[in-house]
């Protein structure tokens, strides 16, 4: 199944944003939870579902702070997400790895963009990780047939440096966790050799974020230099049937010109469809 995050346009209203998947022929939405509400509201994920004929695949727990009427503690937040799957009969959370450094925001007129970020070593969310490693090969958090799936997260470079700002973000750590969710992008912005990492991982991927990679993050499948194309044909070979997320960002997608977000969410769903069935061929 062929799912179109939320994530693709960010600044675009639910309600449209289902009416251009479904226009364009995807087959499903991963919804992101963020701070807008119609985002965590079962009662209207379940109307704007049905309106358009368009079901709620996954959820993605926040990773943005201050989630009004929302703890803030990481794990909590998770929790509130597996309750709203569960009571929209959703059976994927996928949430981000623990974060051991969170960025600095420096101002000052020295630097010519008067902003500098800086990596900040804070403990906020250690029962989070604490909990994460304790229960990796079993992340049940609540609702019943709500699997958590952990996604591996990318590099961010200060000075030209790549540092790793998250806990277990590394193969022998993702590979003791129960379900995973491959992300492109991210494997992108470390250099790593997607097939490699899909072939040592992929007993354990259960969910995928496709989107290409070419020093910018979440370009659209085909738009950077990942091999995406030979990724998909090898999922097809293996058996692969869980979701495929096209997982990509307003910036690459013409946000702001309906005709040109809907030719850009065509050729993304085109190329997955095509190279996926090609390894049938």
């Amino acid at each position: 199944m062929f799912v179109l995050s939320t994530g693709s346009l960010h600044n675009y209203g639910l309600e449209r944003v289902f009416a251009l998947a479904r226009q364009v022929g995807f087959d499903g939405i991963e919804v992101i939870v963020d701070s807008r509400w119609d985002t965590r509201q079962a009662e209207y994920l379940r109307r704007v579902s049905a309106n358009h004929g368009l079901p709620v695949a996954s959820l993605h727990a926040p990773f943005v702070p201050d989630i009004q009427g929302w703890e803030q503690d990481p794990l909590l937040t998770l929790r509130r997400t597996v309750e709203l799957a569960g009571a929209l009969d959703v059976g994927i959370v996928v949430a981000h790895l623990p974060m051991r450094w969170h960025w600095l925001g420096v101002q000052s007129s020295l630097f010519r963009s008067r902003r500098l970020r800086l990596p900040l070593f804070w403990p906020q969310g250690r029962s989070y990780a604490q909990w994460m490693w304790q229960n990796r090969s079993d992340l049940s958090c609540g609702a019943d047939g709500v699997q958590v799936l952990i996604e591996n997260m990318p590099a961010h470079r200060l000075l030209g440096v790549r540092l790793n700002l998250y806990e277990m973000n590394h193969p022998e750590a993702l590979q003791s966790f129960a379900g995973l969710v491959l992300d492109t992008t991210h494997l992108g912005t470390w250099g790593a050799d997607v097939l490699a990492v899909y072939e040592r991982l992929k007993a354990r991927i259960m969910h995928v974020h496709l989107s290409d990679y070419d020093g910018r993050e979440h370009r659209p499948p085909g738009a950077g230099h990942l091999p995406l194309a030979q990724l998909l044909q090898r999922m097809a070979t293996d058996g692969y049937r869980g979701y495929i997320v096209v997982e990509t960002g307003p910036e690459h997608m013409g946000a702001g010109q309906d005709g040109e977000v809907e030719r850009a969410l065509r050729q993304a769903l085109g190329f997955c469809r095509a190279h996926f069935r090609s390894a049938f061929v």
